[in-house]
């Protein structure tokens, strides 16, 4: 049975690869290789632990029989350089990377991070499942507005966006990719 709901600490080693097929380039920029374990591994203790972008208190995940099987990762804009900054952190700890990066989001919305399925559940309707959960949660109940990244080069995904109700706000340069900022509101 299909379970939309909370992540909890204990989903990190499944959310993980999930999560990654959403947004790899950017974490081997990251790390400065192209090593999947390495960036399994490094979200993975992410998603574990409080107080970061990609921690488990961010996350919703769609799980099938016990099965993570999608997640959507989001969170109040305005909070972007605070769960961010335990991310650089980690990076220049650990790899001596100092990153700047551009700013994704901004006060005001509630930012979708990253949403990504399982490629075993890919085309199966479980990502609009989880967009459906986020618009109904914040935009109908708390009245809040969502924002979103989509690459220009993924036009599938951004007829998705558009088609579910979100509206084109401004282009993005991140990561040296050209992204549209779409937002949705009531």
């Amino acid at each position: 049975m299909l379970e939309i709901r909370k992540a909890k600490i204990t989903d990190a080693a499944q959310i993980a690869p999930i999560m990654l097929l959403a947004m790899e380039e950017i974490i081997y920029y990251f790390l400065g290789e192209n090593n999947k374990t390495k960036a399994i591994d490094f979200l993975e203790k992410h998603i574990a632990k409080e107080a970061n972008q990609y921690s488990y208190e961010n996350i919703i995940v769609a799980e099938n029989d016990g099965i993570i099987i999608g997640q959507i990762c989001l969170y109040p804009g305005a909070n972007l350089e605070e769960l961010r900054t335990p991310i650089l952190d980690y990076l220049e700890q650990t790899y001596g990377k100092i990153l700047n990066l551009e700013k994704e989001t901004q006060k005001g919305e509630i930012y979708i991070d990253t949403l990504a399925v399982s490629t075993a559940a890919q085309g199966k309707g479980i990502g609009k499942m989880l967009l459906l959960y986020a618009i109904d949660y914040y935009v109908t109940v708390r009245q809040e507005i969502l924002g979103l990244l989509v690459d220009k080069e993924n036009p599938d995904a951004k007829k998705l966006y558009l088609k579910l109700g979100f509206k084109p706000v401004r282009d993005v340069t991140i990561f040296e990719k050209e992204m549209e900022h779409l937002q949705f509101s009531a």
